[in-house]
């Protein structure tokens, strides 16, 4: 068995925190290095800064054993021989990602060499800034002996992460460096190598002994364009199928067959095939923007990524259209909003789509009643509870008395619904379905006004005086 490596992880948000969990879970001795004091002594206690599936029960596992938290950073870069730096790189104005945290963070670490050390991207990056920050750090007074810069992004689902990191579709790693290119080689061998997958206490997944994760070494310059590049084609492939929603509904087609005949093309495949709102997310969004930029600095018309962003930015304005359509006018409607997260299966709501159509139909007069299983603390920093913004308790609390119901956010909680007991709730039977969970004639027997995404509306069987709402 390979032996254990010591790595510092700089950052702990969601990246950060499950590299560091999930290579404490591989076998290595991890210090997870954050500047944010609260959050380290949250961590410390036990506490989980985030939703993510298996991520509590593994940081139990190997909390204060093999993985740690500190504000430390000097001390954490002197005791380890790999440093990923993880950190934000949010999008600036101009679309480009803003390094500056990046930046700062290869300084402090300038500070703290002493003896060879792999630093490695694991944020996402734009081309050539491997090659920024071997610059930064010869700024610093470092010999070129001493480092090297590895880029190894990441290809985490948010909601699914630590699943993607243990049983990934491939590990890239980018390195100019035989040398630093062994030292990645040993942290990922459990997992290229399969003896992870044969511990009697793995996580079991896609990969196992006999079937190991694919480990890809190339130049660091290709593999920061695979990151973007990846991301790009999958946000194309969103916008793709909701411009083809948008020709299937007005011609009377059916997006959902039309998606599933597409998908059994295997040259095509069925993920992210969804019609629906858009993407959203702290990835797809900056990512296309960045790359976008990067060609722009590098001479290459890549128009298509403008029109991805265009396309995933109409399909909100449409949708608000679709409620505006079903209840003619807004100023004073009761909507109940179900889905705050960007997707389900997490609380993040960065770029959420279902964040900006709520604000819209505020705007425009309607008072929302929201509700989202993880998200919602998250979301009254933005969107706080006032007299037009309440949030409920469950799905059929915010139903109560609602003209509507907008389904926001593809969480499975909200395609399982009791559609009786929702049907008793709302003042009026109508459901706009952003996500595509139900099927219309199953909407339709259940008494229902239905619209969707990409699909022909359907309407209610039985015609009738608006009823009192009960729960």
């Amino acid at each position: 068995m390979t032996e254990p490596v010591s790595i510092c992880v700089i950052g702990s948000g969601y990246v950060g925190l499950v590299a560091a969990t999930c290579f404490a879970e591989m076998g290595h001795r991890v210090l997870c290095v954050d500047n944010d004091e609260a959050k380290v002594k949250t961590l410390c206690e036990g506490g989980m800064p985030i939703f993510e599936r298996h991520l509590p029960e593994l940081l139990a596992k190997h909390r204060n054993l093999s993985v740690a938290f500190t504000t430390d950073l000097p001390a954490a870069v002197d005791r380890s021989e790999a440093v990923f730096i993880a950190v934000g790189t949010p999008q600036g104005d101009s679309g480009a990602a803003d390094l500056s945290f990046v930046e700062a963070v290869v300084s402090e670490i300038a500070r703290s060499i002493r003896g060879y050390k792999v630093i490695v991207e694991k944020s996402t990056v734009p081309v050539y800034t491997n090659e920024w920050i071997s610059r930064v750090l010869q700024r610093h007074g470092v010999a070129a002996a001493n480092f090297d810069v590895v880029s190894n992004p990441e290809f985490l689902r948010e909601g699914t992460a630590v699943m993607d990191f243990l049983h990934p579709d491939r590990i890239v790693v980018g390195a100019n460096s035989e040398r630093a290119a062994d030292v990645l080689r040993r942290i990922y061998a459990p997992l290229a190598e399969g003896t992870y997958y044969a511990q009697p206490d793995a996580l079991k997944g896609s990969h196992s002994s006999s079937h190991p994760a694919p480990l890809l070494v190339t130049s660091a310059q290709s593999a920061e364009i695979i990151k973007h590049a990846s991301n790009a084609f999958l946000a194309l492939k969103i916008s793709f199928i909701n411009a083809v929603a948008n020709l299937a509904e007005v011609v009377d087609a059916d997006i959902e067959d039309i998606a599933a005949g597409m998908g059994l093309d295997s040259r095509i495949g069925p993920k992210f095939l969804r019609a629906g709102l858009g993407y959203g997310g702290s990835c797809f969004p900056k990512d296309v923007a960045a790359f976008h930029w990067v060609a722009q600095q590098r001479g290459v018309d890549f128009h298509l990524l403008h029109e991805i962003r265009k396309i995933n930015e109409t399909q909100k304005e449409i949708f608000y259209n679709k409620v505006l359509s079903a209840l003619w006018t807004l100023r004073g409607k009761r909507l109940a909003a179900l889905g705050l997260a960007f997707k389900g299966e997490t609380d993040d709501i960065r770029e959420s789509p279902a964040i900006d159509v709520i604000k819209k139909l505020l705007a425009g007069g309607a008072r929302i009643t929201a509700y989202d299983p993880a998200a919602m603390d998250r979301a009254q920093e933005v969107l706080p509870a006032n007299d037009k913004m309440r949030y409920a308790a469950n799905a059929y609390e915010a139903a109560k008395g609602a003209d509507a119901v907008l389904i926001l956010t593809d969480w499975k909680e909200f395609g399982n619904l009791d559609l009786v007991r929702l049907n008793q709730a709302v003042h009026f039977p109508i459901v706009i379905d952003g996500r595509n969970l139900y099927r219309p004639e199953v909407m339709q027997q259940h008494g229902f006004t239905y619209v969707s995404v990409g699909r022909p509306a359907s309407y209610r069987a039985q015609q009738g005086k608006p009823r009192s709402a009960v729960i």
